[in-house]
């Protein structure tokens, strides 16, 4: 399957911040959280529902890939950082993963 665009606004299930989405939003920009909602990119498929956390960031500027893990069922999927994610949390996920 193919990328379906949603535009959805969601709140935040890990720091409750009220996200907008753009159709392209699949994290909170706020902490860097997603949640397990997809199978593929948009379609709403998947029945999990778990936390998916932040747990890498590859690349460089300005192409960063985002890499969250499902804190139910261990899935992990890559995103695209987006223009308003948070520079400290992206930097912070840095420095964790460079110490680890």
């Amino acid at each position: 399957m193919g990328f379906t665009r949603n535009i959805e606004d969601f709140t935040c299930g890990h720091c409750g911040a009220s996200v907008v989405g753009n159709g392209y939003t699949n994290h909170c920009p706020i902490c860097l959280w997603s949640k397990h909602v997809d199978v593929d990119p948009g379609d709403r498929l998947a029945v999990c529902g778990g936390l998916m956390e932040p747990i890498r960031i590859e690349g460089s500027s300005p192409s960063y890939i985002l890499t969250h893990k499902c804190t139910v069922c261990g899935h992990e999927k890559r995103n695209v950082i987006a223009g308003n994610d948070s520079p400290e949390k992206i930097v912070e996920l840095a420095r964790k993963q460079a110490s680890a």
